[in-house]
């Protein structure tokens, strides 16, 4: 009977031990997996949807289009030999030496759900009024890419589906 007693408090600590064993395997799988949930998309701050880096960019110097693709139509040489100038109180001014056409621009913060380009909540607006092909560049366009000397624009038609693309580059 002795020998039984020992024995089953032997199994009985035996089975503490492995409970007690089992906490910490438990709490550093939990730790590992917490971890592998964060990452530095998570930060709130906000850093994509500040128009003031994009602003600060187009209204140094004067940029020309590079690209230009209306849904099925490269239309780049439309633009070819003007200078597009972002200036102060968002107006907008395209020249090439003989015609001059004026405009505005904005950058807005855009966050509304349902926009064409979820990684950026920030819209580049272009309105002219004449001729009609500046007309075509009216329109809030959707940052894919900015560096110091290059951004990348795209607008996708609610109305046809049609994809426009804009590239402007620094001179």
């Amino acid at each position: 009977m002795n020998t039984m007693k020992t024995k089953n408090n032997t199994n009985s600590l035996l089975e503490k031990g492995k409970k007690i064993a089992i906490i910490p395997f438990l709490s550093v799988v939990f730790f590992m997996n917490m971890a592998s949930t964060c990452s530095n998309d998570d930060d709130n701050n906000n850093s994509s949807s500040d128009p003031t880096p994009v602003i600060n960019t187009v209204t140094s110097g004067t940029w020309r289009v590079t690209y230009y693709f209306d849904t099925d139509s490269n239309e780049t040489s439309d633009f070819a030999g003007y200078n597009f100038t972002f200036g102060s109180s968002n107006v907008l001014t395209a020249t090439n030496g003989t015609n001059t056409y004026t405009g505005s621009w904005s950058v807005t913060n855009d966050d509304d759900s349902d926009d064409d380009n979820p990684s950026s909540d920030l819209d580049f607006n272009i309105l002219f009024s004449s001729p009609a092909n500046f007309q075509d560049l009216s329109d809030d366009w959707d940052i894919v890419s900015r560096t110091a000397t290059k951004i990348e624009l795209i607008d996708v038609s609610g109305g046809n589906g049609g994809t426009d693309y804009l590239t402007f580059e620094k001179n």
